[in-house]
This record gives C-alpha cells, sequence and structure tokens, in this order.
C-alpha cells in the first residue's frame, strides 16, 4: 500500500475506528485532512496546494524543516 487512495480508503479509516489517545491525535487529524484533499487532486491546483502547505506546516510545528513557506515555489 503506497498510494493515496490506500491511505484514504484503508488506513484513515482505521485509526478513526481506532483513534489515538496521545497528543498525536491531532497531529493525525491534520493528516488525514491533508490525504483527503490529495485524493481528488486538490494539490494539483495553486489554492489548494496552498491550502495543504497551511496544513502541512501545522503539523510538528516545534520540528526542523528543510525549507521555510517562503522558500516553497508554487
Amino acid at each position: 500500500m503506497r498510494s493515496v487512495a490506500d491511505l484514504v480508503e484503508r488506513v484513515l479509516p482505521h485509526f478513526e475506528e481506532n483513534p489515538l489517545l496521545s497528543s498525536k491525535r491531532r497531529e493525525f487529524e491534520l493528516f488525514a485532512e491533508v490525504g483527503r484533499r490529495m485524493y481528488p487532486g486538490e494539490h494539483l491546483t495553486r489554492e489548494g496546494f496552498e491550502r495543504i502547505l497551511d496544513l502541512a506546516f501545522e503539523m510538528n510545528p516545534s520540528g526542523n524543516r528543510k525549507y521555510s513557506k517562503a522558500e516553497i515555489k508554487i
């Protein structure tokens, strides 16, 4: 399983039926929203990509990133 379809159709439902009990729950919710937006191809539009980028930067905000939002060309 490596496709976005597998993720949205198999993996996300499993974790929604068996939710995480830790602080990672919010991270999963953001990850799930990114996957659900990518599945229909929302990331292929400028507006969709920008929204997904915003969601991605909400995940693990204290983590180190290779690129800043400003460095990512849309």
